[in-house]
């Protein structure tokens, strides 16, 4: 990866007047804020939709998109929807926060009426995408059909044990009495892929390209795990046996229960990791370069006995390391991979991050450990995406304020941070400096937000994923101010 710097800046936290970011036009003058700072990379987070907690990390489906991204003063354009139909409705009288309880009731309301009006009009178009994207969109579509038919339930509670277990009769017969459903999910797929790619191919044009997350795990609740649950580490019901997490660490004493389930790797190795390696082609259609989320649980990862209330009586178990690693790069040539390798290291996960060559992640917020000065950024490798936080960190602005004083005190010596400059400004600095051969910063630092910005907080169950940036805020003055910086430190390569 060449020397270059960009920004993380989630597609929901992006100003809109219709309770959440979209793909219209506020993202195209994202990009244009981007260009005009000199950064070669756009960091999103998992684009797909989202459930209960409203996490990205917890999707319905490993390649669906999220149907509250589709931009609906581009719908209102294409004729789909009337003049004043968003406006109709109440998203939230806090533009700086996102009311997912109001998103789930209003959105499906617009997106049923577009419906209406494109299915017909679009009728080869859709069937040419239904076609092309095959198994997926298929079973993603009738499991959504069928979690509207029994309340939005998770499939593990719907009371029809032959749905629950994909018997043949019960689908063919659950296609034909839900396919006006069936048709509206796959509609909405349609619609936001239309909307992605022309998106996509908008931020290229300004020289930008597009980085993306991609858990490790799936969520129990999706397409993924119902459609292909030989895939995973099921008993003979559909029950897990085990699911995923992390042990007890100095940060929680329960260490954390995700509660996904784990996959049958032996299974998967049978056929090649074909699944894995569809996932990652799904995945490929929306971004330039992949971050593969919790990384180390390929060298050995946490597994814990289903029913378990926390994390603390799991065990390390051996994962499929470079065998899967290496079917993924001869897959994918031109798909650029960073793996998130934090939390936990051994000298087993180190071997398999070279073995793999993937650039790993340094983060700032970590490095200014007082009772580990070994990690300071001089001693980052080149081969490394340096991130002043993650979406899982505080703002620098909130971590400064609230980090053990010895820690801040390190860095302010270690970087020579100022109040002049400020100590945030002082900080990025450090990071643009540094030898990484990519440094991604969070919008919110760059604009020297508080703990009141901060994306996520893991262990809590309320008050995330709700940020967003709001109008203005974004100015040239700041554009300019990074890309001053960018060009200083060397990371503003033509590509």
């Amino acid at each position: 990866m060449e020397r270059s710097s960009g920004i993380l800046m989630p597609i929901s936290a992006l100003p809109s007047p219709y309770g959440i970011g979209s793909l219209g036009r506020e993202a195209g003058e994202f990009a244009d804020f981007l260009a005009m700072a000199k950064q070669s990379w756009w960091q999103i987070l998992p684009a797909g939709p989202t459930s209960i907690g409203d996490s990205p990390y917890q999707s319905q489906s490993a390649y669906a998109g999220n149907p509250w991204f589709i931009d609906l003063g581009l719908l209102e354009q294409d004729g789909l929807l009337d003049k004043g139909d968003a406006e109709s409705l109440f998203w939230g009288d806090d533009p700086s926060k996102i009311r997912y309880d109001l998103l789930y009731q209003n959105r499906p309301k617009l997106l049923y009426k577009a419906a209406s009006r494109g299915l017909s009009r679009d009728a080869g178009e859709v069937e040419a995408f239904r076609e092309r994207e095959g198994k997926w969109l298929s079973d993603y579509a009738l499991f959504m059909a069928l979690k509207k038919h029994f309340g939005m339930k998770s499939w593990q509670k719907w009371p029809d044990e032959d749905l629950r277990m994909r018997r043949p009769d019960a689908l063919a017969k659950a296609k034909k009495e839900l396919a006006e459903d069936v048709d509206y999910y796959a509609y909405i797929q349609f619609l936001f892929f239309r909307q992605w790619e022309a998106f996509r191919a908008e931020v290229h044009e300004k020289g930008i390209r597009l980085m993306g997350d991609m858990a490790l795990y799936v969520a129990m609740d999706s397409a993924d795990v119902w459609a292909a649950p030989e895939n995973f580490l099921l008993d003979e019901r559909n029950t897990p046996v085990k699911v995923a997490g992390v042990p007890p660490d100095q940060f929680t004493d329960d260490g954390q229960l995700w509660g996904n389930p784990l996959y049958d790797y032996e299974h998967m190795a049978e056929d090649g990791f074909c699944w894995m390696l569809d996932r990652i082609r799904g995945a490929s259609r929306l971004y330039d370069a992949i971050r593969i989320d919790h990384f180390r649980g390929l060298e050995s990862y946490w597994a814990v006995p289903y029913g378990e209330d926390t994390a603390k009586n799991g065990t390390w178990v051996k994962g499929p390391g470079m065998a899967l690693v290496q079917k993924i790069k001869d897959s994918f040539p031109d798909i650029r991979f960073i793996a998130e390798d934090l939390g936990y290291p051994t000298p087993e996960v180190a071997v398999l991050l070279k073995a793999s060559g993937f650039p790993g992640m340094k983060v700032l917020e970590f490095s200014f450990d007082s009772r580990d000065p070994g990690s300071l950024p001089h001693t980052f490798e080149k081969n490394c995406v340096c991130y002043s936080g993650t979406h899982d960190n505080d703002t620098l602005k909130g971590w400064l304020e609230h980090a053990d004083p010895a820690d801040v005190h390190l860095a302010q010596r270690y970087l020579g941070l100022n109040q002049e400059e400020g100590f945030v400004r002082g900080i990025l600095r450090g990071g643009m400096s540094s030898q990484a051969d990519l440094f991604i910063a969070q919008i919110q630092d760059w604009l020297g937000l508080g703990h009141e910005a901060r994306m996520n907080t893991p262990g809590t169950l309320s008050g995330n994923w709700q940020w967003r940036i709001m109008p203005g805020q974004l100015t040239k003055r700041l554009a300019e101010e990074i890309a001053e910086m960018t060009n200083i430190y060397g990371r503003d390569p033509a590509w």
